[in-house]
């Protein structure tokens, strides 16, 4: 991946709805190889998808948990069936398996106290083998951002 391709991949972090004349202009390419460049970018896996950002408080799910999960088991089928249990769950953002002291970190994206309590009691009764679970509510998002660092 080159400079351009990297301008390209910031450009269309930023807004998706570009056309491809629009983005060529900006990266000063003519259209059929940016074209190129953006559907070699997606042919290798480096753009997985494009898709529009929601705001979360108008749609009504504007209340982010943080939900730390504990278990015992970590063989291959129970890792394969709890995620497929998490798949399930439409209020569940991201889904991380962690080091450290907890083994997942999932962010919950609920309309109030009461929606996520009813995502709690279905999380516990349905996710077989989870020892722990605790939640944090995000009181206020300081910063959220779609926007991966392609300077790394």
């Amino acid at each position: 991946m080159d400079n351009i391709d990297k301008k390209i991949l910031s450009i269309i972090q930023l807004d998706a709805t570009l056309s491809i004349n629009e983005l060529a202009e900006q990266v000063n390419l003519s259209t059929t190889p940016c074209w190129k460049r953006v559907k070699k970018l997606e042919d290798e896996g480096f753009i997985r998808a494009r898709v529009a950002l929601l705001d979360s408080k108008k749609i009504g799910a504007g209340v982010s948990v943080f939900v730390h999960l504990k278990t015992n088991h970590h063989d291959e089928q129970w890792l394969a069936r709890f995620a497929q249990s998490i798949e399930r769950f439409e209020e569940i953002m991201e889904c991380y398996r962690m080091a450290g002291e907890w083994d997942y970190l999932v962010r919950v994206a609920t309309r109030d106290i009461e929606s996520f309590d009813r995502f709690y009691k279905k999380l516990i009764t349905e996710v077989d083998g989870l020892t722990e679970v605790t939640s944090s509510f995000a009181m206020e998002e300081v910063k959220f951002s779609t926007q991966l660092p392609l300077n790394c």
